[in-house]
């Protein structure tokens, strides 16, 4: 879970051979968690034999090991990592890294968040005084947030909504820190508010800070309660009333390339991601099938004369 330190991190890939024909392959991205802040650097890796030099981050290392093994140095001792596992290394904290002792290397995908991105749903410091934790779906969470983020596959809101979530389930499950208390009164009052206002503003939605700040709620208090009322988070809900937007602009007629931009999405691959998760189908398809169906009701209709 390793990696030059964060700043150095630039977007783009690098591969480097290595004796005996491997490769070494990481990538760089980053995401853009908060307005006017700093993104967050996320690495992509798969080494065969690499090690690291001793050095460490200003930030949190925060990674999943996805295949082989890794054996790491750290405060005096070793830890070793495998599929499946998450690693939290703390900032300022020197460690190294490299091939464990299975063959076929390994590979991981990290992150490197300030430590206010885990701190918002306790009261004290972040800490974990064991840095190598079991928690299958926590690890898949994060996983699959880091492939869409890296990808690009996420709109700001989902970004910033998702990411400081898992993080924060990170630092309350596994940390030592005293933790907020989870519940906020008014659950329904703030989630319709936040309904309204995103249905409101559709085509460029606000900021989740910039919608907590006027219900003088945190972040992580205004995710819990939206989450309580409606059951997921408000990007998923932002998502699941453009869909349904999207419904009655594909029953009209208009293609989903058009369909996309007029309910927010950002092209019709974010569409058609979304439209799946919740109905099944593709725009296009669904737009096939209630033509044909409008189509057949009509022909029905008509009388032989």
């Amino acid at each position: 879970m390793n990696g030059g330190t964060a700043h150095e991190a630039v977007p783009g890939a690098v591969h480097e051979a290595v004796p005996g024909g491997g490769r070494e392959h990481a990538v760089w991205t980053r995401a853009r968690l908060e307005p006017c802040a700093p993104p967050l650097d996320l690495l992509t890796a798969r080494f065969d034999r690499h090690r690291y030099a001793p050095h460490y981050h200003e930030e949190f290392t925060v990674g999943v090991c996805v295949g082989g093994s890794e054996v790491i140095d750290y405060r005096g001792g070793r830890l070793d990592v495998g599929p499946g596992t998450i690693v939290v290394l703390a900032p300022g904290e020197v460690h190294t890294g490299g091939p464990g002792h299975h063959q076929g290397g390994y590979a991981y995908r990290a992150m490197y968040p300030a430590p206010h991105l885990l701190a918002e749903g306790i009261v004290t410091a972040p800490h974990f005084g064991d840095p190598v934790l079991h928690d299958p779906e926590l690890a898949a969470a994060l996983r699959t947030a880091h492939t869409e983020l890296s990808a690009h596959a996420a709109d700001p809101l989902e970004t910033e909504s998702r990411l400081p979530w898992l993080l924060t389930a990170l630092a309350r499950r596994h940390g030592t820190a005293r933790l907020l208390c989870d519940t906020i009164p008014g659950a329904d009052h703030i989630a319709r508010a936040v309904r309204d206002r995103l249905a409101d503003e559709l085509l460029a939605p606000p900021s989740l800070a910039e919608l907590a700040a006027p219900l003088g709620l945190s972040r992580y208090q205004l995710l819990r309660a939206f989450r309580t009322s409606t059951g997921m988070p408000p990007y998923a809900w932002l998502a699941q009333h453009r869909v349904t937007r999207a419904r009655a602009l594909l029953e009209a007629g208009l293609r989903p390339a058009e369909t996309a931009s007029m309910v927010g999405f950002a092209d019709q691959a974010h569409l058609t991601r979304w439209f799946r998760r919740v109905l099944g189908v593709t725009p296009a398809a669904y737009r096939t099938s209630v033509q044909s169906s409008r189509n057949s009701v009509q022909d029905g209709g008509r009388t032989t004369p």
